[in-house]
């Protein structure tokens, strides 16, 4: 029984060492490399065949001077922070207008949530491709938007917002509504509705109940609601390549050109290190303010 459980407790630590450390030490290797014209395309090359000896030299040729040259470079940099920004806003927005759709779900009857639910849903069951790539049939100049603009006398000429910045944030928003609003509706479920009547009678506000009570209640969904967009937001390419413009300046779209444009696998893996780093901060913090929030409510 005792060997039946460490088995169990073994698999998924043999399958994050298969599929995470593994790939993220081959990737921080080929890092470490030199860009040369060859396949594939770095050096040095580890060869155990050729003996220890050649191994020990090939190691001690690889350098960070990948890393110090993109702390150096204003274009990755750049990267870096418009990709942080734009994620952040795109992570306020989606939090604006999940949060009350995900409250609504929650306070409505029991026999019309399977319904709403399936409603977010539903986006899924349609390619993610297809779903941007219909965004610009919306958003270009003669698309459905501004024709519907139009039509109504709202707007004289068409509005430029497909391969802006704007386009990009609608895309987020739109592709990863569904990751807001689930985990905040899964917390909002569960409460106890009765605590905001009670807080009303011990002289609390609708305003003041609502923030005292649902909005501290409903902070752990909202906290992984926030972190599942923003995460994949942080590194999108398809959206900003699909739905931006020249001027838009994302980390994945960079780091797709090094890889496949310019042919540089080491540059490209050090942008790939350094945008991992970035992302496991703020999953640590959300995991200590979750390990804190046990501790406070045990």
């Amino acid at each position: 029984m005792n060997l039946f459980r460490r088995l169990t407790i073994l698999v998924p630590y043999l399958w994050l060492l298969a599929l995470f450390l593994l790939p993220f030490l081959i990737v921080f290797r080929i890092s470490l490399s030199e860009p040369v014209l060859a396949m594939p395309p770095y050096a040095p090359q580890f060869d155990i065949g050729e003996g220890w000896a050649a191994l020990r030299e090939s190691l001690s040729q690889l350098s960070f001077a990948n890393y110090v040259w993109l702390t150096e470079d204003a274009l990755y940099r750049n990267a870096y922070f418009s990709s942080l920004r734009i994620a952040l806003v795109s992570t306020f927005l989606t939090l604006l207008i999940g949060f009350p759709l995900a409250y609504g779900m929650a306070r409505a009857s029991e026999g019309l949530r399977p319904i709403l639910l399936m409603l977010v849903i539903l986006p899924f069951w349609t390619s993610f491709l297809i779903r941007v790539y219909a965004w610009i049939g919306i958003l270009k100049p003669e698309g459905l938007l501004n024709q519907f603009l139009m039509s109504f006398g709202l707007i004289g000429e068409p509005l430029t917002i497909l391969n802006t910045d704007t386009a990009v944030y609608i895309g987020i928003v739109y592709s990863y509504l569904p990751f807001m609003v689930l985990p905040i509706y899964a917390t909002l479920e569960k409460m106890d509705y009765s605590l905001i009547e009670a807080a009303q009678d011990l002289g609390c506000t609708a305003l003041g109940a609502f923030w005292k009570v649902t909005a501290r209640l409903a902070l752990p969904g909202v906290l992984a609601g926030c972190l599942l967009v923003f995460i994949p937001a942080v590194g999108e390419f398809v959206i900003p390549d699909l739905l931006g413009g020249s001027d838009t300046l994302m980390i994945g779209k960079t780091l797709w050109t090094e890889f496949f444009n310019n042919r540089d696998w080491p540059v490209a893996s050090a942008v790939a290190i350094i945008l991992l780093i970035l992302l496991v901060v703020p999953i640590v913090l959300f995991q200590n303010a979750q390990a804190r929030a046990q501790e406070s409510g045990s």
